[in-house]
């Protein structure tokens, strides 16, 4: 076997792209923010202008409840206008009761972007048995939904609201309204950063540089992912996942660089050279770094889902920019406010009380004493927070895990009392076939288990299909919903078809969350395969080491597992307060990527760090002590940083980004405090030497990518 001799190679005689782009930076600093203002003036103003036009792809090619929309859309086509409900719970009966209904509807009518009000008394089905409980759908002019308007519907039909009588408004678009006014989640996130970033660097300008930095990134990438819509197909919520990140990464890559920085003006390297040096060394690493984000990212596309494509793209534009930036924007910030930057530094490096890293000298110290028992309490702490994950179940999240005071839960709740939990959630039935072959099926699943109601069949208008909707005992998102959907497919329907030699089809948005969830189920091992494997060998060519690239892949995996078995913990079982639900059906493959590119991160700039003392020293216990106690406070503050950012989106409205906020903070947190800083340094310690062992063979085919460059 071959363990890497620890030689310092001379310095390369030509300098590479990234050394001439940000040198250019450096030497035309005015230049360079000038051309970051005038892109990110120019791209919001386009944006502006243009306006975004994105689209939610919900096409899941190949299963039944999309071959239900198909049949729909050819043989009895639907309108594309949106809908809600008004619904109603007192004492309908009463004349004065229904006068004030009346009235209140006749008003609803004349609102803006109103097309029909159905009347709750006179419509079939839309008064419960017991009188106390009734619907009214209103139907919106399909110009597009506009939030305003639909509040203005929410306001005029509470206004009806008086003693005996009740008003809630449920459907789709309700409550996108309701999450459309939003929350500070970004403000919040940024102004938690910066007073992490103060309290590092003891400076305000220091702190902000950083800042600066992710801020100009994302404020960019924004603008392009809005004109991107016109071109591409991006999901609505691309843009509030792409700032989640962007935010996070970009304030990431730009400290990381800083910090290297930083620390060569402490050590009295002169400005510029300081600055060659952090772009030569933190700066590769965080080029090497952002392409595992992306190739994770892209790892997505793998899937074949129209709408996790999209948002693949959109994320993918977003690291892209944030790389962009930090080598450029920040360098020429650097050279900009360097004077300033150096007395501050200075200044506060002879305040200091103790040599820097000493702390994580000591902590890497202890650990390689004894380094069996961090690793197995490390591993069994990551095992027991991955376990919940086992039982994660995929779905879509609806009104019955909305906040129980928004109005729209309330709705659903009535609607649920008075009609049934099904109500919420029909199954559409197609038949494809003659009238007896829907009356056939109809009588069946009539009396059939877990259902509670069943419409008769509707034909289409030219004959060729008929439609009934099937209500379940059970809410749209139990599992007993799930179940329901399974035994149709397998067994009721094929049973009747056999008889009626007609084919039936089970579609509608519970069936077609049972779609997507086992799609993404059936594609997971190719994903996982391809981004693993390909982000494995960019750091076996990096590191020039088998069991470096095997460790990181097997460690973040670990950090995905606990950061789903968290989500399951909280949104699932309904902890702290949080309502109980599935898990949105594409947020488990989000995290991966996004969390799996993050945890490489942490792992390039330990572990170059690492690399680079082995090859100075060959001392394999020195090299992991002095590699944590140059990058250890730099990794927590970066983890922080991206804790708070992350954290910050359990304040908005949005289940699915409250997922993301805490998935994406639990797995920071657990790979940059107890990964890198505790397993890690065991792992090398029991490795030793062999930690970089790379076969001859293989040494030669590999090809040299440096993330060092080191000076004669």
């Amino acid at each position: 076997m071959t363990v890497q001799t620890p030689v310092r190679p001379p310095t390369a005689g030509r300098p590479g792209l990234l050394h001439r782009i940000a040198g250019w930076a450096q030497r035309h600093a005015g230049p360079a923010v000038g051309l970051w203002v005038l892109a990110l003036v120019a791209v919001t103003a386009a944006s502006m202008l243009v306006g975004s036009a994105y689209e939610n792809d919900n096409s899941l090619p190949g299963t039944e409840s999309q071959r239900v929309l198909e049949v729909l859309d050819q043989h009895q086509p639907r309108g594309t206008a949106d809908e809600l409900q008004i619904v109603l719970a007192g004492d309908l009966d009463e004349p004065a009761t229904k006068a004030r209904v009346d009235a209140m509807l006749g008003k609803v009518r004349g609102l803006d972007h109103v097309a029909d009000v159905a009347d709750p008394y006179a419509g079939q089905g839309a008064l419960a048995e017991d009188g106390r409980t009734a619907y009214s759908t209103v139907t919106l002019d399909g110009t597009g939904t506009d939030p305003e308007a639909v509040r203005a519907i929410i306001a005029e039909a509470q206004n009806a609201a008086q003693q005996g009588l009740q008003v809630e408004l449920g459907g789709d678009v309700v409550r996108a309204a309701a999450e459309s006014a939003g929350g500070a989640a970004e403000g919040a996130g940024i102004l938690a950063a910066l007073v992490i970033l103060v309290f590092l660097f003891g400076s305000l300008l220091a702190a902000t540089l950083p800042l600066l930095t992710a801020v100009f990134a994302v404020g960019s990438t924004l603008g392009l992912l809005v004109l991107a819509s016109h071109l591409f197909t991006v999901p609505d919520y691309t843009a509030p996942v792409m700032m989640l990140v962007g935010l996070g990464v970009g304030i990431d890559y730009a400290l990381l660089i800083f910090s290297r920085y930083r620390s060569e003006l402490r050590h009295g390297v002169e400005r510029g050279r300081a600055a060659e040096i952090a772009l030569d060394t933190a700066g590769r690493s965080v080029l090497f770094a952002g392409c595992t984000v992306v190739i994770a990212l892209l790892g997505l596309l793998a899937l074949g889902l129209g709408s996790l494509q999209g948002m693949a793209l959109g994320v993918t534009l977003t690291v892209l920019m944030t790389m962009l930036a930090a080598v450029t924007l920040l360098p020429a910030l650097l050279t900009l406010f360097g004077r300033r930057i150096e007395r501050s530094v200075l200044r506060h490096a002879a305040k200091a009380r103790r040599t820097p890293g000493e702390g994580w000298r000591k902590l890497a110290g202890l650990v390689q004493r004894r380094p069996w028992t961090p690793l197995l309490l490390g591993v069994t702490a990551l095992v027991v927070l991955c376990l919940p994950a086992l039982d994660l179940r995929l779905g879509f999240a609806d009104a019955g895990t909305d906040d129980p005071a928004k109005t729209s839960r309330k709705a659903y709740d009535l609607l649920a009392q008075g009609f049934g939990p099904g109500v919420n959630g029909p199954l559409i039935v197609v038949t494809e076939g003659d009238r007896a072959a829907a009356d056939a099926l109809n009588r069946k699943l009539a009396t059939h288990d877990g259902i509670a109601a069943v419409t008769p069949p509707l034909p289409s208008p030219d004959g060729v299909v008929s439609t009934m909707l099937v209500f379940p005992t059970s809410a749209p998102q139990d599992e007993a919903t799930n179940r329901l959907v399974g035994t149709l497919r397998e067994s009721t329907l094929p049973s009747v078809a056999a008889e009626t030699k007609a084919t039936y089809l089970v579609g509608g948005s519970t069936a077609a969350a049972v779609d997507f969830a086992d799609a993404v189920s059936s594609r997971l091992p190719i994903f996982v395969l391809v981004v693993v494997g390909l982000s494995a060998l960019l750091l076996l060519a990096v590191f020039r080491s088998v069991l470096i690239p095997l460790k990181a892949a097997l460690l973040n995996l670990l950090s995905i597992g606990a950061a789903l078995g968290v989500i399951t913990l909280v949104f699932q079982h309904g902890w702290f307060g949080a309502q109980p639900g599935p898990i949105e059906a594409f947020v488990p493959v989000m995290i991966f990527a996004i969390v799996f590119g993050l945890s490489m991160d942490y792992e390039v700039f330990l572990i170059s760090r690492i690399h680079e003392e082995w090859r100075r020293t060959g001392d394999p216990l020195q090299a992991v002590r002095e590699g944590l106690a140059n990058t250890g406070s730099v990794i927590t503050a970066a983890a922080a940083i991206m804790i708070v950012v992350f954290g910050a989106f359990l304040l908005s409205p949005d289940r699915m980004l409250q997922q993301f906020g805490l998935g994406l903070a639990t797995a920071v947190l657990v790979d940059a405090l107890l990964i890198r800083c505790v397993v890690v340094p065991a792992v090398l310690r029991l490795l030793g030497r062999h930690a970089w062992w790379l076969p001859r063979r293989l040494d030669r085919i590999l090809p040299t990518i440096a993330l060092e460059r080191s000076e004669n």
